[in-house]
Protein backbone atom coordinates (compact mmCIF):
# COMPACT_ATOMS: atom_id res chain seq x y z
CA UNK A 1 0.00 0.00 0.00
CA UNK A 2 1.14 3.23 -1.07
CA UNK A 3 2.53 5.81 1.84
CA UNK A 4 0.48 9.17 1.96
CA UNK A 5 1.59 12.65 2.98
CA UNK A 6 -0.35 15.18 4.90
CA UNK A 7 0.93 18.14 2.94
CA UNK A 8 0.08 20.32 6.23
CA UNK A 9 3.16 18.64 7.57
CA UNK A 10 6.74 18.43 7.01
CA UNK A 11 7.64 15.41 4.65
CA UNK A 12 8.64 12.51 7.59
CA UNK A 13 11.90 11.96 6.30
CA UNK A 14 12.71 16.00 7.67
CA UNK A 15 11.10 15.69 11.22
CA UNK A 16 12.29 13.85 13.85
CA UNK A 17 10.15 13.94 17.27
CA UNK A 18 13.14 13.39 19.05
CA UNK A 19 15.34 15.66 17.85
CA UNK A 20 12.02 18.57 18.26
CA UNK A 21 12.13 17.42 21.70
CA UNK A 22 15.49 18.24 21.93
CA UNK A 23 15.69 21.48 20.31
CA UNK A 24 13.58 22.65 23.19
CA UNK A 25 15.65 25.45 25.20
CA UNK A 26 18.59 25.10 23.42
CA UNK A 27 20.94 28.23 21.54
CA UNK A 28 21.20 27.77 18.00
CA UNK A 29 22.99 29.37 15.32
CA UNK A 30 21.57 31.11 12.20
CA UNK A 31 22.97 31.95 8.79
CA UNK A 32 21.02 32.54 5.84
CA UNK A 33 21.97 32.86 2.79
CA UNK A 34 20.01 35.12 0.08
CA UNK A 35 20.45 34.48 -3.39
CA UNK A 36 18.70 35.59 -6.48
CA UNK A 37 17.08 33.60 -9.05
CA UNK A 38 20.44 33.43 -10.90
CA UNK A 39 22.17 31.69 -7.79
CA UNK A 40 24.39 34.50 -6.99
CA UNK A 41 24.59 35.84 -3.17
CA UNK A 42 22.81 38.81 -2.73
CA UNK A 43 23.11 38.95 1.19
CA UNK A 44 24.01 36.73 4.31
CA UNK A 45 22.76 37.26 7.82
CA UNK A 46 23.21 35.45 11.11
CA UNK A 47 21.63 35.67 14.05
CA UNK A 48 21.14 33.37 17.01
CA UNK A 49 18.02 32.30 19.46
CA UNK A 50 16.30 30.00 21.59
CA UNK A 51 14.13 27.39 20.61
CA UNK A 52 10.70 28.10 22.15
CA UNK A 53 8.61 25.51 20.46
CA UNK A 54 8.92 23.23 18.07
CA UNK A 55 5.86 21.83 15.93
CA UNK A 56 5.87 20.01 12.73
CA UNK A 57 3.08 22.31 11.19
CA UNK A 58 3.96 25.82 12.46
CA UNK A 59 8.36 24.92 12.38
CA UNK A 60 10.66 26.01 14.60
CA UNK A 61 10.36 29.24 16.79
CA UNK A 62 13.13 31.12 18.22
CA UNK A 63 13.15 33.49 20.37
CA UNK A 64 16.15 35.86 19.55
CA UNK A 65 19.04 37.21 21.56
CA UNK A 66 22.05 39.36 20.93
CA UNK A 67 21.78 42.79 18.46
CA UNK A 68 17.98 41.23 17.82
CA UNK A 69 16.79 40.39 21.88
CA UNK A 70 13.44 40.20 21.85
CA UNK A 71 12.59 39.29 18.15
CA UNK A 72 11.02 35.50 17.46
CA UNK A 73 12.01 33.62 14.07
CA UNK A 74 10.40 30.92 12.91
CA UNK A 75 12.48 28.59 10.87
CA UNK A 76 10.89 25.98 8.43
CA UNK A 77 9.61 22.36 9.97
CA UNK A 78 12.32 20.30 9.54
CA UNK A 79 14.72 18.76 11.91
CA UNK A 80 17.13 17.15 9.54
CA UNK A 81 19.07 20.32 8.78
CA UNK A 82 20.18 20.98 12.23
CA UNK A 83 23.66 19.71 13.37
CA UNK A 84 25.54 19.74 16.63
CA UNK A 85 27.83 22.60 17.08
CA UNK A 86 31.05 22.13 18.36
CA UNK A 87 31.94 23.62 21.59
CA UNK A 88 33.27 27.06 21.52
CA UNK A 89 32.74 30.80 20.90
CA UNK A 90 31.49 31.54 17.62
CA UNK A 91 32.00 35.24 15.69
CA UNK A 92 29.08 36.41 13.23
CA UNK A 93 30.47 37.99 10.43
CA UNK A 94 27.56 39.84 9.83
CA UNK A 95 27.30 41.81 13.36
CA UNK A 96 30.75 41.21 14.80
CA UNK A 97 28.59 39.52 17.70
CA UNK A 98 30.18 36.54 19.66
CA UNK A 99 27.92 33.69 20.74
CA UNK A 100 29.41 31.00 23.61
CA UNK A 101 28.69 27.23 22.75
CA UNK A 102 25.46 27.37 20.67
CA UNK A 103 23.80 23.23 20.88
CA UNK A 104 23.29 23.58 17.14
CA UNK A 105 24.22 25.01 13.68
CA UNK A 106 21.68 25.99 11.19
CA UNK A 107 21.92 27.77 7.47
CA UNK A 108 19.49 28.18 4.60
CA UNK A 109 19.89 29.76 1.32
CA UNK A 110 16.61 31.45 0.42
CA UNK A 111 15.32 31.76 -3.34
CA UNK A 112 12.72 34.51 -4.35
CA UNK A 113 9.89 32.91 -5.29
CA UNK A 114 9.41 31.60 -8.73
CA UNK A 115 7.05 33.83 -10.67
CA UNK A 116 3.82 32.26 -11.74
Amino acid sequence: MAETHDPSQSPPDQWDDDIARELIGKTVLVGLTHSNRDGEVVRREQFFGTVISADRKRGIALELDGSRVGEDYVLPPATDVFQRARMGEYRLSSSGETVSDPAFLVTYTIYPRAES
